[in-house]
């Protein structure tokens, strides 16, 4: 895996948390400029799904496993999509807060991709 793809996308879904904890904290919904911010954030996951593809099909082997690789992968790919959904739902600042979750939550998963791929080695 990409060293450099999975910090750069840990840091921008942190700093998506902050500026929808920031929305939150003022009592307001996600606006059109947070999902700007979604947007590219989506996009990174794009790539490292792409990214991540690709090294499976060269023949490039996770550590703990393709099964648990791919399904982690997935998941990241469909963690922006789904709060962004949620947040237009709840228009209040409750949709922020979701937002700010789902990106945690999308940090955390670089985390543990990093992990699953062997500590960057594969790269």
């Amino acid at each position: 895996m990409l060293t450099p793809l999975t910090v750069a996308l840990a840091v921008a879904a942190l700093a998506l948390a902050a500026w929808c904890g920031w929305a939150a904290y003022r009592d307001q919904p996600t606006k059109d400029w947070h999902f700007a911010g979604m947007a590219v954030v989506f996009a990174l996951t794009v790539v490292q799904l792409v990214v991540g593809i690709v090294q499976l099909a060269r023949g490039e082997h996770p550590d703990d496993g393709t099964v648990i690789f791919v399904s982690y992968l997935l998941g990241v790919f469909a963690c922006i999509p789904v709060v962004g959904l949620l947040s237009l739902t709840e228009r209040t600042r409750w949709g922020s807060l979701t937002v700010v979750a789902g990106a945690v939550v999308l940090a955390v998963l670089q985390v543990r991709l990093y992990d699953i791929w062997g500590g960057g080695s594969g790269a």
